[in-house]
């Protein structure tokens, strides 16, 4: 059996220390409808009993001298990450919260200017938190590999062996081995996503590897480069660095500063223009889960080729993933689809159409629809809450409230609630009046009326929400204190 390196003793000898930097900004449109841009898929449990997030975090690194993680999210999903961070028993260094999306590079050099305020010899693993990696042992040897070369100066980016000529991915051409050191080998070149017969001969070439997107980099080393390569983009994160507020245990970047860097990825922000890139290839069975037939590729099928995954009944299917997220999914005498079912919206595709589920995303967005953005259920600070029917003129909600959590104190200037207990004890304030509800108990809250939920008790509160006007959006909520900073 493969065992671990021993990462940590290369800490312990006096080497820079390894701070894990996770990025989580991404929307993952690809895996639709199971992603959405308020839930995308690093927040959803695709390959294990953990979500794509935690796995990442949890690679092993904590047990051998490495930093905590550093994560940059977006701000609309830090109670979710913050959340599933908890659950897996991991405090943050610091969750950075990106107030907009600007693509990996800013996302970096503000993770880069961060750790060196702490760690002025700091190195970063930079991970994307979607990615998979079957094989930990040899994830952690190409990290052993690059930590020379990365203390050095270098660039270190982990390209991957390729097992087919893939067009959906970026190909890094390597160069000679770096003296004096173990498998590391010099960058010739960057290349875009080439076409079939372009990434035929890169394969059969052997000196090309796709681009995995984790890199192992020194703070100070990339930010030099990019002061010299993108000062643009450098001078906006330091400054939405410098006039970050702190929320919540969190560190929110500023708006008007990090919305003026370039939104471009590291690969091109620097890696693309660099002389001091280098590459450790490895084989460490990594997918980046970017579309459902990958995600097919990764799971466990059965002796038909079938991955299956909820309340699914299917005969004569073949080489297909098949997964409901509630309701019963029937399959009958199909061969090479996907079919995901959510309680909103059901794909069907067929086995060459991954890149059309972005296209039916896009089209969603322009015909403002929301099942790009969310679910049905919304998840919350204080809990979630799950649509279950709507017309004209009303809306009816299921809400699950955490124990000890509370909403804000709001008030809708168009519609009225009506709200029934199924399950727990609420306290409701309803305008001046405070009240304890129990198990069938309701309360009626009229329109403009300030009014605030809150559960006292240790058991999770569960109630029927019956809104009625004539407009029910979520925009409609004027909130006057909040314990989560959104007031």
């Amino acid at each position: 059996m493969d065992t671990l390196p021993d990462l940590g003793r290369f800490h312990h000898q006096g080497s820079a220390q390894i701070h894990p930097v996770i990025l989580s900004g991404g929307s993952g449109t690809r895996l639709w409808p199971l992603s959405r841009a308020a839930y995308p898929k690093q927040l959803l449990k695709l390959v294990s009993d953990r979500t794509l997030l935690q796995d990442t975090v949890t690679r092993g690194l904590l047990d051998v001298g490495f930093a905590s993680p550093l994560v940059v999210c977006n701000a609309e999903h830090r109670f979710l990450v913050g959340e599933q961070l908890e659950e897996i028993g991991v405090k943050p260094q610091a969750l950075l919260l990106e107030p907009l999306a600007r693509n990996t590079g800013p996302a970096i050099a503000t993770a880069a200017l961060w750790l060196l305020r702490h760690d002025p010899d700091a190195l970063m693993l930079v991970q994307p938190s979607d990615h998979v990696i079957a094989s930990l042992p040899e994830f952690h040897r190409a990290v052993m590999q690059g930590m020379a070369a990365a203390s050095a100066g270098r660039l270190v980016t982990f390209g991957i062996k390729p097992s087919r000529p893939d067009t959906g991915y970026g190909y890094i051409q390597a160069g000679p081995a770096l003296e004096g050191t173990d498998g590391v080998l010099d960058v010739e070149r960057f290349v875009e996503k080439p076409d079939h017969d372009t990434a035929r001969r890169f394969v059969d070439s052997g000196t090309f590897y796709w681009n995995s997107g984790i890199f192992l980099l020194g703070a100070r080393a990339y930010l030099d480069e990019l002061a010299s390569i993108n000062p643009a983009m450098l001078e906006a994160s330091r400054d939405a660095l410098d006039a970050a507020r702190s929320e919540e245990g969190c560190l929110q970047l500023d708006r008007d500063a990090f919305g003026r860097a370039p939104s471009l990825s590291i690969d091109h922000a620097v890696m693309e223009h660099t002389e001091n890139a280098a590459v450790v290839p490895v084989d460490m069975a990594w997918n980046d889960v970017g579309s459902w037939p990958s995600l097919h590729g990764v799971a466990a099928a059965d002796t038909d080729g079938n991955v299956i995954q909820g309340d699914v009944i299917q005969d004569g299917v073949s080489n297909s993933y098949l997964r409901s997220e509630g309701r019963l999914l029937a399959a009958v005498g199909v061969d090479g689809i996907t079919v995901v079912a959510t309680d909103d919206a059901v794909l069907v595709a067929g086995p060459d159409s991954a890149g059309a589920v972005s296209r039916i995303v896009e089209r969603l967005r322009r015909e403002n629809r929301s099942e790009p953005l969310r679910h049905s259920t919304c998840h919350r600070p204080w809990g979630k809450y799950r649509t279950v029917d709507a017309g004209d003129r009303f809306q009816v909600k299921h809400i699950t409230v955490k124990p000890g959590a509370k909403l804000s104190l709001q008030k809708h200037y168009h519609r009225a609630e009506h709200w029934v207990v199924v399950r727990g004890t609420a306290i409701v304030q309803c305008g001046e009046d405070r009240q304890l509800l129990h198990e069938n108990q309701s309360v009626y809250i009229p329109v403009g009326t300030e009014h605030r939920l809150e559960n006292p008790g240790k058991l999770t509160l569960e109630l029927i929400e019956v809104q009625s006007g004539d407009y029910l959006g979520e925009d409609d909520i004027v909130r006057l204190s909040d314990s989560y900073g959104r007031a």
